[in-house]
């Protein structure tokens, strides 16, 4: 008899049915795909031809918490998350699970995610690879306060106890904020260069939009959880930085009563872990 599975595979997708059919068939099951109010007849069209997914119509873009309900679903003490342009290397998930099943304390396994047909290493997995942090007890790799949201396996009940992803920070950096809060509860992150993933993105279309989002996020992600110093230090940099930058400062103040409103401050030690790792990749 099969046993039991311990892993689901969530992905969320929004308008990319044809990347969809590619990666689908390379994920193992089961697989919850969250649709996030796509127009291109994604749902109907995973429903028909990949009956064995169990498809989610969240009705709207929620951005990154759409993971959220794949996870509230997933019927396995696990779940890893994958974009619609990426997929886990053949037996990876086996391995994960079993690390994390030896590793009670371990809430996020950080997996090497290969870029591209070159499989490059992601520029996120080298730095977790070599983290100043060091290695827990009881840990199984080096120590860490992020991921690749599109490499990543995670303990379901600490995942949903931290809240999840949160829609004041809605997509792209969106792991920071989980990170710190899954550190502060207690729970231990760190990377497995053994579980590997795989992703295929497509070229960036508005390299400075991006930019923007990456600025505005980060800026609000200090709000949430930071010291005000860092918060003067995040406005400071965008208030002198590109176009982009300003841009990015521009759209977060939209959204920093919600950052506000939800602000709490970090465990000494999670601060401190945390200003250890921008003293070694942010100048």
């Amino acid at each position: 008899m099969e046993s039991e599975p311990r892993v689901t595979v969530v992905v969320v997708s929004r308008d990319r049915v044809r990347t969809l059919t590619r990666t689908l068939p390379l994920h193992p099951r089961p697989v919850i795909l969250v649709d996030n109010g796509s127009g291109d007849g994604t749902a109907g069209f995973v429903r028909r031809h990949f009956p064995d997914v169990h498809v989610v119509e969240a009705g709207r873009n929620l951005g990154a918490p759409g993971r959220n309900l794949g996870v509230e679903l997933a019927g396995t003490p696990y779940v890893a998350f994958a974009d619609d342009d990426s997929w886990w290397a053949p037996k990876a998930l086996e391995r994960a699970a079993d690390v994390l099943d030896a590793h009670p304390r371990l809430a996020v396994l950080g997996a090497r995610v290969l870029v591209g047909p070159d499989e490059r290493l992601d520029t996120v997995s080298e730095r977790m690879r070599d983290s100043p942090l060091g290695t827990e007890p009881g840990m199984p790799g080096p120590s860490v306060l992020g991921f690749l949201a599109c490499g990543v396996v995670v303990r379901r009940d600490a995942f949903l106890e931290a809240g999840g992803f949160d829609d004041v920070v809605f997509f792209f950096g969106e792991e920071e904020r989980l990170a710190l809060d899954l550190a502060a509860l207690g729970w231990g992150l760190a990377y497995v260069d053994e579980v590997v993933a795989h992703h295929h993105p497509s070229p960036a279309r508005d390299p400075e939009g991006r930019r923007a989002l990456a600025v505005r996020n980060a800026l609000l992600t200090a709000v949430l959880r930071r010291p005000w110093p860092v918060v003067a230090r995040r406005v400071f940099d965008a208030l002198r930085g590109g176009r982009a930058d300003r841009r990015g400062l521009r759209t977060a103040l939209r959204r920093l009563p919600a950052a506000l409103s939800e602000r709490r401050r970090l465990p000494p030690a999670v601060e401190r872990n945390r200003r250890m790792l921008e003293s070694r990749y942010i100048s």
